[in-house]
């Protein structure tokens, strides 16, 4: 991953914002702004993208009809400065537009790469929690392991669940649904 930062801008231009990032190249990568710092992410690798794939098929058959399940690439963006790309996400349907979300999700799911995994656990889990993202969930493949953060009445991520391998995670948040980190890895 690769991070721009305000003192690497061209002088007099200042951060980015989501408009500048209409201009980026068609080339695979994903490109997120985070209060207008630009990140540069490789495309994700076959075992990332069959656990994404196969966390948005389990989602997707739980989904009740108020909310839609959607898959990277697809832009959030809060305000001018900010767009991520979670790996899955879910919102009200409602929320929507052709082109992107506007609001917060209510679930943003990352699955760890190892050119990402700094910037999934820390920098975006902080971005999602100062937006009320109200579940975050993590996904490790080498474990493969999913981690579950919500939050609490203060506005804080909690983790309120691990679970590894053949373990089961059941899901309240957005909706019922359960989840088994070896089956989305191919494990089980």
């Amino acid at each position: 991953m690769t991070v721009m930062t305000e003192s690497q801008y061209p002088p007099g231009s200042g951060p980015m914002t989501v408009h500048d990032l209409e201009g980026m190249p068609q080339d695979g990568r994903r490109y997120e702004l985070i209060d207008g710092t630009l990140l540069v992410s490789p495309a994700p690798g076959y075992r990332h993208q069959k656990i994404g794939y196969r966390l948005h098929h389990t989602l997707e058959t739980a989904c009740p009809p108020e909310f839609d399940v959607v898959g990277a690439p697809f832009a959030v963006h809060v305000g001018d400065r900010l767009e991520l790309q979670p790996d899955v996400l879910v919102a009200r349907a409602s929320d929507f537009t052709d082109v992107d979300l506007p609001v917060p999700p209510l679930l943003a799911v990352e699955v760890l790469s190892p050119s990402t995994s700094i910037h999934d656990l820390n920098t975006k889990k902080a971005v999602y929690e100062r937006l009320g993202v109200p579940s975050y969930w993590v996904i490790d493949p080498a474990a493969p392991e999913l981690t579950v953060f919500e939050l609490d009445d203060d506005g804080c991520y909690q983790q309120i669940a691990k679970a590894a391998g053949d373990e089961a995670f059941e899901a309240q948040q957005p909706f019922p649904v359960r989840v088994v980190p070896g089956v989305l890895a191919g494990r089980s």
